[in-house]
Protein backbone atom coordinates (compact mmCIF):
# COMPACT_ATOMS: atom_id res chain seq x y z
CA UNK A 1 0.00 0.00 0.00
CA UNK A 2 1.24 3.46 -0.85
CA UNK A 3 2.73 5.37 2.08
CA UNK A 4 0.24 8.24 2.03
CA UNK A 5 -2.44 9.75 4.22
CA UNK A 6 -4.92 7.08 3.18
CA UNK A 7 -2.50 4.32 4.13
CA UNK A 8 -1.61 5.99 7.41
CA UNK A 9 -5.28 6.41 8.33
CA UNK A 10 -6.06 2.77 7.65
CA UNK A 11 -2.94 1.54 9.44
CA UNK A 12 -4.05 3.51 12.49
CA UNK A 13 -7.58 2.07 12.36
CA UNK A 14 -6.96 -1.56 11.35
CA UNK A 15 -7.91 -2.79 14.80
CA UNK A 16 -11.19 -0.89 14.54
CA UNK A 17 -11.93 -2.46 11.15
CA UNK A 18 -11.22 -5.94 12.53
CA UNK A 19 -13.31 -5.28 15.63
CA UNK A 20 -16.29 -4.27 13.49
CA UNK A 21 -15.90 -7.30 11.26
CA UNK A 22 -15.79 -9.72 14.18
CA UNK A 23 -18.88 -8.07 15.68
CA UNK A 24 -20.76 -8.51 12.43
CA UNK A 25 -19.58 -12.07 11.78
CA UNK A 26 -20.97 -13.10 15.18
CA UNK A 27 -24.46 -12.51 13.79
CA UNK A 28 -25.40 -15.78 12.00
CA UNK A 29 -27.22 -14.21 9.04
CA UNK A 30 -27.71 -17.51 7.22
CA UNK A 31 -29.80 -17.28 4.06
CA UNK A 32 -32.70 -19.62 3.35
CA UNK A 33 -33.08 -20.99 6.88
CA UNK A 34 -36.38 -19.88 8.51
CA UNK A 35 -35.01 -20.00 12.06
CA UNK A 36 -32.30 -17.50 11.05
CA UNK A 37 -34.65 -14.82 9.72
CA UNK A 38 -34.36 -12.81 12.92
CA UNK A 39 -30.57 -12.98 12.65
CA UNK A 40 -30.78 -11.62 9.10
CA UNK A 41 -32.74 -8.68 10.46
CA UNK A 42 -30.15 -8.17 13.22
CA UNK A 43 -27.40 -8.23 10.59
CA UNK A 44 -29.20 -5.64 8.48
CA UNK A 45 -29.72 -3.38 11.47
CA UNK A 46 -26.06 -3.75 12.48
CA UNK A 47 -24.96 -2.55 9.04
CA UNK A 48 -27.47 0.28 8.99
CA UNK A 49 -26.08 1.48 12.32
CA UNK A 50 -22.49 1.31 11.06
CA UNK A 51 -23.43 3.34 7.99
CA UNK A 52 -25.16 5.99 10.09
CA UNK A 53 -22.12 6.20 12.36
CA UNK A 54 -19.94 6.77 9.27
CA UNK A 55 -21.97 9.79 8.21
CA UNK A 56 -24.59 8.46 5.80
CA UNK A 57 -27.57 10.77 6.26
CA UNK A 58 -30.02 8.23 4.82
CA UNK A 59 -30.02 4.60 5.96
CA UNK A 60 -32.96 2.25 5.64
CA UNK A 61 -33.71 -1.44 6.08
CA UNK A 62 -35.91 -2.68 3.24
CA UNK A 63 -38.08 -5.56 4.38
CA UNK A 64 -38.03 -8.37 1.83
CA UNK A 65 -39.69 -11.64 2.84
CA UNK A 66 -37.21 -13.16 5.28
CA UNK A 67 -34.29 -11.36 3.62
CA UNK A 68 -33.99 -7.69 4.62
CA UNK A 69 -31.79 -5.45 2.49
CA UNK A 70 -29.91 -2.35 3.61
CA UNK A 71 -30.07 0.84 1.58
CA UNK A 72 -28.06 4.00 2.25
CA UNK A 73 -27.27 7.15 0.34
CA UNK A 74 -24.92 10.09 0.71
CA UNK A 75 -25.58 12.41 -2.19
CA UNK A 76 -23.98 15.77 -1.46
CA UNK A 77 -21.80 16.35 -4.54
CA UNK A 78 -23.82 18.25 -7.18
CA UNK A 79 -22.52 17.57 -10.67
CA UNK A 80 -20.41 14.59 -9.60
CA UNK A 81 -21.19 11.01 -10.66
CA UNK A 82 -23.61 8.90 -8.65
CA UNK A 83 -22.38 5.42 -7.78
CA UNK A 84 -24.46 2.49 -6.51
CA UNK A 85 -22.41 -0.02 -4.50
CA UNK A 86 -23.90 -3.53 -4.43
CA UNK A 87 -23.07 -6.41 -2.08
CA UNK A 88 -24.81 -8.77 0.37
CA UNK A 89 -24.83 -9.49 4.10
CA UNK A 90 -26.36 -12.99 4.10
CA UNK A 91 -24.07 -16.00 4.42
CA UNK A 92 -24.08 -19.70 3.58
CA UNK A 93 -25.06 -22.49 5.94
CA UNK A 94 -22.12 -23.63 8.06
CA UNK A 95 -21.73 -27.08 9.63
CA UNK A 96 -20.08 -26.50 13.01
CA UNK A 97 -18.51 -29.96 13.15
CA UNK A 98 -16.56 -29.37 9.93
CA UNK A 99 -14.74 -26.24 11.18
CA UNK A 100 -11.29 -26.65 12.72
CA UNK A 101 -10.04 -23.07 13.27
CA UNK A 102 -13.12 -21.85 15.16
CA UNK A 103 -16.88 -22.29 15.30
CA UNK A 104 -18.49 -20.60 12.24
CA UNK A 105 -19.90 -17.63 14.13
CA UNK A 106 -17.21 -17.28 16.79
CA UNK A 107 -14.67 -15.23 14.82
CA UNK A 108 -11.00 -15.46 15.72
CA UNK A 109 -7.91 -13.56 14.55
CA UNK A 110 -4.97 -15.79 13.72
CA UNK A 111 -1.81 -15.26 11.64
CA UNK A 112 -3.15 -12.16 9.92
CA UNK A 113 -6.55 -13.66 9.08
CA UNK A 114 -10.05 -13.27 10.47
CA UNK A 115 -11.78 -16.67 10.50
CA UNK A 116 -15.58 -16.96 10.49
CA UNK A 117 -18.52 -17.39 8.16
CA UNK A 118 -18.94 -14.23 6.08
CA UNK A 119 -15.51 -12.83 6.92
CA UNK A 120 -14.67 -12.74 3.22
CA UNK A 121 -18.01 -13.47 1.51
CA UNK A 122 -19.10 -10.77 1.77
CA UNK A 123 -19.15 -8.87 5.08
CA UNK A 124 -15.45 -8.13 4.79
CA UNK A 125 -15.98 -6.64 1.34
CA UNK A 126 -18.76 -4.37 2.61
CA UNK A 127 -16.58 -3.14 5.46
CA UNK A 128 -13.71 -2.48 3.05
CA UNK A 129 -16.07 -0.07 1.31
CA UNK A 130 -17.13 1.52 4.58
CA UNK A 131 -13.54 2.06 5.69
CA UNK A 132 -12.61 3.23 2.21
CA UNK A 133 -15.15 6.02 2.55
CA UNK A 134 -13.85 6.92 6.01
CA UNK A 135 -10.25 6.98 4.72
CA UNK A 136 -11.28 9.08 1.72
CA UNK A 137 -12.84 11.70 3.99
CA UNK A 138 -9.96 11.68 6.46
CA UNK A 139 -7.28 12.01 3.77
CA UNK A 140 -9.02 14.77 1.80
CA UNK A 141 -10.43 16.71 4.73
CA UNK A 142 -13.84 16.62 3.08
CA UNK A 143 -17.10 16.52 5.01
CA UNK A 144 -18.81 14.56 2.24
CA UNK A 145 -17.59 12.11 -0.42
CA UNK A 146 -16.28 13.40 -3.75
CA UNK A 147 -19.03 11.46 -5.54
CA UNK A 148 -22.64 10.71 -4.71
CA UNK A 149 -22.83 7.30 -3.07
CA UNK A 150 -25.66 4.82 -2.70
CA UNK A 151 -25.40 1.32 -1.21
CA UNK A 152 -27.65 -1.68 -1.67
CA UNK A 153 -26.65 -4.66 0.46
CA UNK A 154 -29.17 -7.45 -0.01
CA UNK A 155 -30.01 -10.37 2.25
CA UNK A 156 -30.48 -13.39 -0.01
CA UNK A 157 -27.67 -13.44 -2.56
CA UNK A 158 -26.51 -16.82 -1.32
CA UNK A 159 -29.85 -18.39 -2.29
CA UNK A 160 -30.03 -16.73 -5.70
CA UNK A 161 -31.49 -13.24 -5.08
CA UNK A 162 -35.01 -14.44 -5.89
CA UNK A 163 -36.66 -11.26 -4.56
CA UNK A 164 -34.12 -8.79 -5.91
CA UNK A 165 -36.06 -8.04 -9.10
CA UNK A 166 -39.15 -7.05 -7.11
CA UNK A 167 -37.02 -5.07 -4.66
CA UNK A 168 -35.41 -3.12 -7.50
CA UNK A 169 -38.75 -2.45 -9.18
CA UNK A 170 -40.28 -1.26 -5.91
CA UNK A 171 -37.46 1.21 -5.20
CA UNK A 172 -36.23 2.01 -8.69
CA UNK A 173 -36.86 5.74 -8.23
CA UNK A 174 -34.29 5.71 -5.40
CA UNK A 175 -31.59 3.73 -7.22
CA UNK A 176 -30.66 5.99 -10.12
CA UNK A 177 -26.90 5.94 -10.73
CA UNK A 178 -24.24 6.54 -13.37
CA UNK A 179 -22.18 3.53 -12.31
CA UNK A 180 -22.58 0.34 -10.28
CA UNK A 181 -19.70 -1.06 -8.21
CA UNK A 182 -20.38 -4.76 -7.68
CA UNK A 183 -18.52 -6.11 -4.63
CA UNK A 184 -19.02 -9.84 -4.35
CA UNK A 185 -15.95 -11.02 -6.24
CA UNK A 186 -12.36 -12.09 -5.78
CA UNK A 187 -9.03 -10.82 -7.00
CA UNK A 188 -6.16 -13.01 -8.21
CA UNK A 189 -3.42 -12.80 -5.56
CA UNK A 190 -2.49 -10.47 -2.75
CA UNK A 191 0.82 -9.67 -4.44
CA UNK A 192 -0.70 -9.55 -7.92
CA UNK A 193 -4.24 -8.10 -7.81
CA UNK A 194 -6.39 -8.15 -10.91
CA UNK A 195 -9.44 -6.13 -11.87
CA UNK A 196 -12.42 -8.34 -12.59
CA UNK A 197 -14.20 -7.42 -15.84
CA UNK A 198 -16.71 -10.25 -16.30
CA UNK A 199 -19.11 -12.48 -14.42
CA UNK A 200 -20.56 -15.79 -15.53
CA UNK A 201 -24.29 -16.46 -15.56
CA UNK A 202 -26.08 -19.30 -13.81
CA UNK A 203 -28.87 -21.84 -14.24
CA UNK A 204 -29.72 -24.04 -11.27
CA UNK A 205 -31.68 -27.26 -11.77
CA UNK A 206 -32.73 -30.26 -9.70
CA UNK A 207 -33.20 -33.63 -11.37
CA UNK A 208 -35.11 -36.41 -9.61
CA UNK A 209 -35.25 -39.95 -10.96
CA UNK A 210 -37.96 -42.21 -9.50
CA UNK A 211 -37.61 -46.00 -9.49
CA UNK A 212 -39.52 -48.36 -7.17
CA UNK A 213 -42.62 -46.97 -5.52
CA UNK A 214 -40.85 -47.30 -2.17
CA UNK A 215 -37.39 -48.30 -0.94
CA UNK A 216 -37.26 -52.06 -1.49
CA UNK A 217 -35.01 -54.70 0.12
CA UNK A 218 -32.31 -55.38 -2.47
CA UNK A 219 -32.20 -59.07 -1.59
CA UNK A 220 -35.77 -59.46 -2.80
CA UNK A 221 -35.68 -57.42 -6.03
CA UNK A 222 -32.01 -57.00 -7.02
CA UNK A 223 -31.58 -57.37 -10.76
CA UNK A 224 -34.97 -56.61 -12.30
CA UNK A 225 -35.78 -53.61 -10.09
CA UNK A 226 -35.27 -50.12 -11.63
CA UNK A 227 -32.47 -48.46 -9.65
CA UNK A 228 -32.79 -44.65 -9.90
CA UNK A 229 -29.25 -44.11 -8.59
CA UNK A 230 -27.83 -46.05 -11.53
CA UNK A 231 -30.07 -44.18 -13.97
CA UNK A 232 -29.11 -40.82 -12.51
CA UNK A 233 -25.43 -41.74 -12.75
CA UNK A 234 -25.96 -42.65 -16.42
CA UNK A 235 -27.58 -39.29 -17.15
CA UNK A 236 -24.91 -37.28 -15.35
CA UNK A 237 -22.15 -39.14 -17.18
CA UNK A 238 -23.92 -38.43 -20.48
CA UNK A 239 -23.84 -34.68 -19.81
CA UNK A 240 -20.12 -34.62 -20.67
CA UNK A 241 -18.15 -35.93 -23.64
CA UNK A 242 -14.58 -37.23 -23.60
CA UNK A 243 -13.21 -33.71 -24.17
CA UNK A 244 -14.93 -32.27 -21.08
CA UNK A 245 -17.58 -30.49 -23.18
CA UNK A 246 -21.24 -30.31 -22.16
CA UNK A 247 -23.43 -32.37 -24.48
CA UNK A 248 -26.63 -30.30 -24.58
CA UNK A 249 -27.40 -29.74 -28.29
CA UNK A 250 -26.78 -26.10 -29.19
CA UNK A 251 -25.15 -25.35 -25.83
CA UNK A 252 -22.07 -23.71 -27.35
CA UNK A 253 -23.74 -22.12 -30.39
CA UNK A 254 -23.88 -18.62 -28.90
CA UNK A 255 -20.79 -18.78 -26.68
CA UNK A 256 -18.53 -15.87 -27.53
CA UNK A 257 -15.13 -17.47 -27.06
CA UNK A 258 -12.32 -15.47 -25.48
CA UNK A 259 -10.95 -12.82 -27.82
CA UNK A 260 -7.20 -12.65 -28.47
CA UNK A 261 -7.07 -9.62 -26.15
CA UNK A 262 -8.87 -11.51 -23.38
CA UNK A 263 -6.62 -14.51 -23.77
CA UNK A 264 -3.59 -12.25 -23.52
CA UNK A 265 -4.95 -10.63 -20.33
CA UNK A 266 -5.50 -14.00 -18.67
CA UNK A 267 -2.18 -15.37 -19.86
CA UNK A 268 -0.45 -12.38 -18.25
CA UNK A 269 -1.60 -13.41 -14.77
CA UNK A 270 1.05 -15.31 -12.79
CA UNK A 271 -0.29 -18.87 -12.95
CA UNK A 272 1.04 -22.34 -12.33
CA UNK A 273 -0.84 -25.57 -11.70
CA UNK A 274 1.07 -26.02 -8.45
CA UNK A 275 0.09 -22.58 -7.13
CA UNK A 276 -3.53 -22.95 -8.24
CA UNK A 277 -3.95 -26.41 -6.72
CA UNK A 278 -2.40 -25.23 -3.45
CA UNK A 279 -4.61 -22.14 -3.16
CA UNK A 280 -7.86 -23.66 -4.44
CA UNK A 281 -7.37 -27.05 -2.70
CA UNK A 282 -8.93 -28.78 -5.71
CA UNK A 283 -6.50 -31.75 -6.00
CA UNK A 284 -6.30 -31.86 -9.82
CA UNK A 285 -6.97 -29.85 -12.99
CA UNK A 286 -9.63 -30.86 -15.51
CA UNK A 287 -12.32 -29.31 -17.66
CA UNK A 288 -12.85 -28.45 -21.31
CA UNK A 289 -9.96 -29.39 -23.57
CA UNK A 290 -8.33 -26.71 -25.69
CA UNK A 291 -8.46 -23.90 -23.11
CA UNK A 292 -6.21 -22.78 -20.29
CA UNK A 293 -7.37 -23.11 -16.69
CA UNK A 294 -8.04 -19.37 -16.47
CA UNK A 295 -9.99 -19.41 -19.73
CA UNK A 296 -12.09 -22.29 -18.38
CA UNK A 297 -12.70 -20.32 -15.19
CA UNK A 298 -13.57 -16.95 -16.64
CA UNK A 299 -14.47 -17.25 -20.34
CA UNK A 300 -16.07 -20.66 -20.88
CA UNK A 301 -19.27 -22.26 -19.55
CA UNK A 302 -19.21 -25.09 -17.05
CA UNK A 303 -21.50 -27.56 -15.30
CA UNK A 304 -21.14 -28.86 -11.76
CA UNK A 305 -23.06 -31.45 -9.76
CA UNK A 306 -23.59 -29.71 -6.42
CA UNK A 307 -25.44 -32.46 -4.56
CA UNK A 308 -26.06 -36.14 -5.30
CA UNK A 309 -28.35 -38.08 -2.97
CA UNK A 310 -29.83 -41.57 -3.04
CA UNK A 311 -30.44 -44.36 -0.56
CA UNK A 312 -29.01 -43.93 2.93
CA UNK A 313 -26.41 -41.15 2.76
CA UNK A 314 -25.92 -41.17 6.54
CA UNK A 315 -26.13 -43.85 9.19
CA UNK A 316 -26.23 -47.62 8.65
CA UNK A 317 -27.43 -48.83 5.26
CA UNK A 318 -30.81 -50.58 5.08
CA UNK A 319 -29.67 -52.58 2.07
CA UNK A 320 -32.55 -51.29 -0.03
CA UNK A 321 -32.89 -50.23 -3.65
CA UNK A 322 -33.74 -46.52 -3.29
CA UNK A 323 -37.02 -45.21 -4.63
CA UNK A 324 -35.57 -41.86 -5.67
CA UNK A 325 -32.22 -40.34 -6.60
CA UNK A 326 -31.65 -36.59 -6.77
CA UNK A 327 -28.96 -34.35 -8.20
CA UNK A 328 -28.62 -30.57 -8.02
CA UNK A 329 -26.97 -29.16 -11.14
CA UNK A 330 -25.33 -25.75 -11.51
CA UNK A 331 -24.60 -24.40 -14.99
CA UNK A 332 -22.19 -21.45 -15.25
CA UNK A 333 -22.85 -19.50 -18.42
CA UNK A 334 -20.33 -17.70 -20.59
CA UNK A 335 -20.87 -14.41 -22.44
CA UNK A 336 -23.32 -14.90 -25.29
CA UNK A 337 -25.46 -17.49 -23.49
CA UNK A 338 -28.94 -16.85 -22.04
CA UNK A 339 -30.31 -18.68 -19.03
CA UNK A 340 -33.74 -19.33 -20.57
CA UNK A 341 -32.27 -20.95 -23.66
CA UNK A 342 -29.92 -23.16 -21.60
CA UNK A 343 -32.86 -24.26 -19.44
CA UNK A 344 -34.80 -25.24 -22.56
CA UNK A 345 -31.77 -27.11 -23.94
CA UNK A 346 -31.62 -29.14 -20.72
CA UNK A 347 -35.32 -30.00 -20.93
CA UNK A 348 -34.97 -31.17 -24.53
CA UNK A 349 -31.83 -33.15 -23.71
CA UNK A 350 -33.58 -35.02 -20.89
CA UNK A 351 -36.66 -35.66 -23.01
CA UNK A 352 -34.53 -37.46 -25.59
CA UNK A 353 -32.90 -39.73 -22.99
CA UNK A 354 -35.76 -40.84 -20.77
CA UNK A 355 -36.16 -44.51 -20.04
CA UNK A 356 -39.69 -45.95 -19.74
CA UNK A 357 -38.66 -47.87 -16.61
CA UNK A 358 -38.32 -44.64 -14.62
CA UNK A 359 -40.13 -41.38 -13.99
CA UNK A 360 -38.33 -38.03 -14.02
CA UNK A 361 -38.87 -34.65 -12.43
CA UNK A 362 -36.72 -31.76 -13.68
CA UNK A 363 -37.09 -28.52 -11.74
CA UNK A 364 -35.35 -25.36 -12.95
CA UNK A 365 -35.18 -22.38 -10.59
CA UNK A 366 -36.20 -19.72 -13.10
CA UNK A 367 -36.49 -17.02 -10.44
CA UNK A 368 -32.80 -17.26 -9.54
CA UNK A 369 -31.30 -17.72 -13.00
CA UNK A 370 -28.65 -15.11 -13.74
CA UNK A 371 -27.20 -13.82 -16.98
CA UNK A 372 -23.49 -13.30 -17.72
CA UNK A 373 -22.12 -9.77 -17.73
CA UNK A 374 -19.03 -8.05 -19.18
CA UNK A 375 -17.85 -4.56 -18.26
CA UNK A 376 -17.47 -2.38 -21.38
CA UNK A 377 -13.76 -2.33 -22.17
CA UNK A 378 -13.71 1.38 -23.03
CA UNK A 379 -15.44 2.52 -19.83
CA UNK A 380 -13.46 5.37 -18.22
CA UNK A 381 -14.55 4.16 -14.77
CA UNK A 382 -12.77 0.86 -15.47
CA UNK A 383 -9.49 2.63 -16.20
CA UNK A 384 -9.95 4.69 -13.05
CA UNK A 385 -10.49 1.49 -11.06
CA UNK A 386 -7.27 -0.05 -12.40
CA UNK A 387 -5.42 3.11 -11.35
CA UNK A 388 -7.01 2.98 -7.90
CA UNK A 389 -6.04 -0.69 -7.44
CA UNK A 390 -2.47 0.24 -8.35
CA UNK A 391 -2.56 2.99 -5.71
CA UNK A 392 -4.17 0.75 -3.08
CA UNK A 393 -1.95 -2.30 -3.57
CA UNK A 394 1.24 -0.63 -4.75
CA UNK A 395 1.55 -2.81 -7.88
CA UNK A 396 0.17 -2.68 -11.40
CA UNK A 397 -2.99 -4.85 -11.55
CA UNK A 398 -3.91 -7.42 -14.17
CA UNK A 399 -7.31 -8.32 -15.59
CA UNK A 400 -9.42 -11.37 -14.78
CA UNK A 401 -12.99 -12.59 -14.64
CA UNK A 402 -15.17 -14.05 -11.92
CA UNK A 403 -15.91 -17.75 -12.21
CA UNK A 404 -19.08 -17.46 -10.14
CA UNK A 405 -22.34 -15.67 -10.81
CA UNK A 406 -24.37 -12.78 -9.45
CA UNK A 407 -27.07 -10.26 -10.35
CA UNK A 408 -24.75 -7.85 -12.21
CA UNK A 409 -26.70 -8.01 -15.48
CA UNK A 410 -29.99 -7.52 -13.61
CA UNK A 411 -28.66 -4.48 -11.77
CA UNK A 412 -27.26 -2.96 -14.94
CA UNK A 413 -30.50 -3.51 -16.86
CA UNK A 414 -32.79 -2.19 -14.14
CA UNK A 415 -30.70 0.81 -13.08
CA UNK A 416 -29.47 1.58 -16.60
CA UNK A 417 -25.81 1.90 -15.66
CA UNK A 418 -22.62 -0.09 -16.39
CA UNK A 419 -21.04 -2.32 -13.77
CA UNK A 420 -17.45 -2.51 -12.56
CA UNK A 421 -16.33 -5.21 -10.15
CA UNK A 422 -14.17 -4.90 -7.07
CA UNK A 423 -13.67 -7.51 -4.39
CA UNK A 424 -11.19 -8.30 -1.63
CA UNK A 425 -11.64 -12.07 -1.68
CA UNK A 426 -8.94 -14.57 -2.72
CA UNK A 427 -9.33 -18.12 -4.08
CA UNK A 428 -7.89 -19.48 -0.83
CA UNK A 429 -10.51 -17.76 1.36
CA UNK A 430 -12.68 -20.92 1.41
CA UNK A 431 -15.96 -19.33 0.43
CA UNK A 432 -18.93 -21.59 1.24
CA UNK A 433 -16.58 -24.05 2.95
CA UNK A 434 -15.40 -24.67 6.49
CA UNK A 435 -12.85 -22.28 8.04
CA UNK A 436 -13.74 -19.36 5.78
CA UNK A 437 -11.26 -16.54 6.28
CA UNK A 438 -10.07 -13.18 5.02
CA UNK A 439 -6.61 -11.67 5.12
CA UNK A 440 -6.68 -8.44 7.13
CA UNK A 441 -4.18 -6.93 4.71
CA UNK A 442 -6.64 -7.53 1.85
CA UNK A 443 -9.30 -5.54 3.69
CA UNK A 444 -7.01 -2.57 4.29
CA UNK A 445 -5.70 -2.65 0.72
CA UNK A 446 -9.23 -2.89 -0.56
CA UNK A 447 -10.30 0.05 1.57
CA UNK A 448 -7.31 2.03 0.30
CA UNK A 449 -8.28 1.21 -3.29
CA UNK A 450 -11.78 2.57 -2.81
CA UNK A 451 -10.46 5.65 -1.01
CA UNK A 452 -8.30 6.37 -4.05
CA UNK A 453 -11.13 5.54 -6.45
CA UNK A 454 -13.67 8.20 -5.53
CA UNK A 455 -11.53 11.26 -6.34
CA UNK A 456 -10.31 9.59 -9.54
CA UNK A 457 -13.87 8.84 -10.57
CA UNK A 458 -14.96 12.39 -9.90
CA UNK A 459 -12.23 13.73 -12.19
CA UNK A 460 -13.48 11.47 -14.96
Amino acid sequence: MANDEIGEFLAGHTEDLVRELTEWVRIPSVAGVPEREQDLLRSANWLAGALRASGFPVTEVWKADGAPAVYAEWCAAPGAPTVLIYSHHDVRVAEDGQWAETAPFVPVIRDGYVYGRGASDAKGQVLAHLWGIRAHLAATGRDTPAVNLKLLVEGEEETGSAQLTDLLDEHLDRLGADLIVFSDTQTWRSDHPAVCTSLRGMVSATLEVLGPRRDVHSGGVSGPAPNPAVELARLIAALFDDEGRITLPGFYDTVAGPSPARRAELAALPYSDEDWLHRSETRSVGGEAGYSVLERLYARPALEVITLVAGDPTGPSRGAVPSVATAALSFRLAPGQESGEVAEQLRRWLGERKNDRFEYDLSIADTISQEPYETPGDLPALTALSDAVRDGFGVEPGRMGNSGSGPAELLSRKVGAPVVFFGTGLPQDRWHDSDERVAISMLTRGAATMAHYWPRLDRR
